[in-house]
C-alpha cells in the first residue's frame, strides 16, 4: 500500500513539474501576398471548409485551444501543428515552387479522399472540420481543377 501511494505522489508531482515546460505557441506573421487563399482567389466556400478543417495545422493562423496549455497534450498538439506545417503551409504558399506545389496538392487530394485528414483526434474537439461527404468532393475537386489547369 505504501509503494502505491508513492508512485500516485511521484506521479502527481511529475505531472506538476512537467507544467513549466512551456511550448512555443507564437505563430509566425502572415503575408497575403503568399497565402493560398489570397494568392489563388480561393472562393469563400472554399476558404471556409480550409480555414475550418486545415488552417489550424496547416498555416501560420493556428489557434491553440485552451486545453493546449496542458502538458503533455500540448507538447502533442505542438508535435502535429509542426508537422502539417513541414508537410503544407498554406501561409508560405506562394514561396513554393511548382513541383512542390505540385506534390502537396495531389498529396491533399488524396489525404482528403482517403479520410486521412483532417485526423480523427482533431474533429473530436473540433466539429467544423469533420467534413461531410460533399464537403470532401468539393475540396477535392476545387484541387483537382487546380492540378489539371495548372494554376497554382
Amino acid at each position: 500500500m505504501k509503494t502505491i501511494k508513492k508512485v500516485i505522489f511521484w506521479t502527481l508531482v511529475t505531472f506538476a513539474l512537467i507544467q513549466f515546460i512551456p511550448i512555443d505557441k507564437v505563430n509566425q506573421p502572415v503575408k497575403h501576398s503568399v497565402n493560398f487563399i489570397e494568392v489563388n482567389k480561393t472562393p469563400q466556400k472554399i476558404a471556409g471548409l480550409l480555414k475550418g478543417a486545415c488552417y489550424d495545422c496547416h498555416s501560420n493562423e493556428t489557434v491553440y485551444p485552451k486545453y493546449a496549455d496542458i502538458a503533455p497534450i500540448s507538447w502533442s498538439i505542438k508535435s502535429h501543428v509542426n508537422d502539417g506545417r513541414e508537410r503544407l503551409n498554406f501561409s508560405v504558399w506562394g514561396t513554393y515552387n511548382k513541383d512542390l506545389k505540385t506534390n502537396m496538392l495531389t498529396r491533399a487530394t488524396e489525404t482528403i479522399q482517403n479520410k486521412m485528414m483532417p485526423l480523427p483526434g482533431y474533429i473530436v474537439y473540433h466539429k467544423e472540420a469533420n467534413l461531410s461527404d460533399a464537403e470532401r468532393t468539393l475540396l477535392i475537386h476545387y484541387f483537382e481543377d487546380m492540378l489539371k489547369a495548372k494554376t497554382y
